[in-house]
């Protein structure tokens, strides 16, 4: 079981890069914004959120496979930490709605203005991704 301490270059840090996998193996990686928490299930291990629409490329991939590596980046996609292997999936429910509530707050006002602007230009859902470190 992970501990908080395995996160510990994520800390202070605004972006991460999520790298995904194509069916052919290929790496697909992304700068995206994220929080973190104490596991929800009361097992004491710490999860990622991150947030993305439904039909995104990455939700796409990781609904395939769950196998992804993170690295602390800026926000272009730059890589400025070291890559830690990890397991993602789509989460829903409570664990949606706590995820959301994280990035909420962590990314208050930017986080709420295009939350916004998606309610009422986007028709494609979003997805909450949980993260833990292998």
């Amino acid at each position: 079981m992970m501990d908080a301490a395995a996160l510990s270059p994520f800390d202070g840090e605004r972006y991460l890069s999520i790298e995904t996998y194509r069916k052919g193996g290929e790496g697909v990686r992304t700068p995206v914004w994220f929080a973190i928490s104490p596991d929800a299930r009361g097992t004491g291990a710490p999860k990622i959120y991150i947030y993305s629409t439904a039909s995104s490329g990455k939700a796409k991939r990781i609904r395939r496979s769950s196998v992804v590596k993170i690295a602390p980046c800026d926000m272009r996609g730059k890589v400025t930490g070291k890559w830690v292997d990890a397991r993602a999936e789509l989460v829903a429910g409570d664990e949606f709605d706590r995820g959301m509530q994280l990035l909420n707050l962590k990314y208050r006002p930017w986080k709420q203005l295009l939350g916004l602007t998606a309610r009422l230009f986007s028709r494609d859902p979003r997805v909450v991704i949980a993260i833990w470190l292998l």
